[in-house]
């Protein structure tokens, strides 16, 4: 659990499986983590930190659509497991852009997984890319 906590919390961590051009602080209350893509980026302040349990963000910037969202990651033990419940919630309503997040989100997740079962994630711009937003 800890492994996956850190992957959620740190500079470094991020950098392992969302994107590799991941700034800021991530591990403080009120921190914003900056994340940039080929396409873009998104500045995330840290709303709630619960060290293995929860971690919870809101957009503060980047495109209009996510702009006041939040991404809250709930992280929950079972057995030898961690179980990782993932919400990018508060879409002002369910625009194409939303659908493509949906399953860039899995591509990212899996990123996550791999990352923390093996050491090496396949964080942007190594990540699989799905349409011509990437």
């Amino acid at each position: 659990m800890a492994e996956v906590y850190a992957a959620l919390t740190t500079v470094e961590g991020l950098a392992g499986w969302w994107t590799t051009d991941t700034q800021g602080d991530g591990d403080d209350l009120g921190g914003v983590l900056r994340f940039r893509f080929g396409a873009g980026g998104f500045d995330m302040k840290v709303l709630d930190l619960d060290p293995g349990k929860r971690v919870l963000w809101e957009v503060v910037d980047g495109p209009e659509e996510w702009i006041g969202t939040e991404v809250a990651w709930n992280l929950d033990q079972v057995d030898d497991h961690t179980v990782v419940l993932f919400h990018h919630r508060g879409w002002k309503e369910p625009v194409e852009f939303m659908h493509h997040c949906s399953t860039k989100w899995a591509v990212f997740l899996m990123s996550l997984k791999s990352l923390v079962e093996t050491g090496t994630g396949a964080p942007d711009p190594h990540d699989v890319k799905i349409d011509n937003w990437n």
